[in-house]
């Protein structure tokens, strides 16, 4: 419904606010691009209806914005300057400009960068991941020593200084990598090398 009126859009999309249509049964588009080369930009959904109930509000509300309509306004209204993304939202950065361009906001428009994520061999690096383990109990928690998080590190002896060692030699890459889990290692060691006291005792001398 492209050619839909605005007066005709609005007045749907205050309907769905107020809840006078099914989840699933309506959802507010952008009008941009259907034959462009790339998905996200062929009239992306920006709001659906969801009933649903929020941590915050309650059930004030039956319609929310998709993450890639509410992230780039929500980046422009708290001042961010850049915003880092993985390399998965490489394809969703002519989307990002797109909306802080067409929406009138009060500070400088923020610009998305894509960065590859840290990957380390034998270690599960997701958050999604983590966070089952977390919620089901398998851990402690967030800071349980066997978690790959910087709490988890920190907890398990890693200095601060070991792990923005490792984060400097590793750089910033635009290209998905691996890291060896012994470089890791290795700069703890480096660390401890001249920080860490060692003494040495005899505790059982021979007479």
């Amino acid at each position: 419904y492209r050619d839909r009126s605005i007066e005709e859009n609005l007045d749907l999309f205050q309907r769905m606010r107020n809840g006078e249509f099914p989840e699933g049964s309506k959802t507010l588009r952008a009008k941009i691009d259907l034959a462009s080369g790339n998905f996200n930009m062929r009239d992306p959904v920006i709001y659906r209806i969801r009933y649903m109930h929020h941590h915050r509000q309650g059930d004030k509300w039956c319609i929310y914005p998709m993450y890639d309509f509410a992230h780039p306004i929500q980046d422009a209204l708290e001042g961010i300057t850049h915003s880092l993304c993985s390399l998965e939202f490489e394809a969703h950065r002519p989307l990002y400009d797109w909306v802080v361009s067409n929406i009138s906001i009060p500070y400088y428009k923020p610009r998305q960068i894509e960065f590859a994520r840290l990957g380390i061999d034998h270690t599960v690096m997701s958050k999604r991941k983590l966070r089952l383990l977390v919620e089901t109990g398998r851990v402690s928690g967030w800071d349980d020593p066997r978690m790959p998080t910087l709490c988890g590190l920190r907890r398990r002896g890693y200095t601060s200084h070991a792990i923005r060692d490792f984060c400097e030699r590793i750089g910033v890459a635009k290209s998905a990598n691996t890291v060896e889990y012994a470089l890791l290692e290795h700069c703890l060691r480096e660390d401890l090398n001249d920080t860490a006291e060692r003494t040495m005792a005899v505790l059982r001398p021979v007479k």
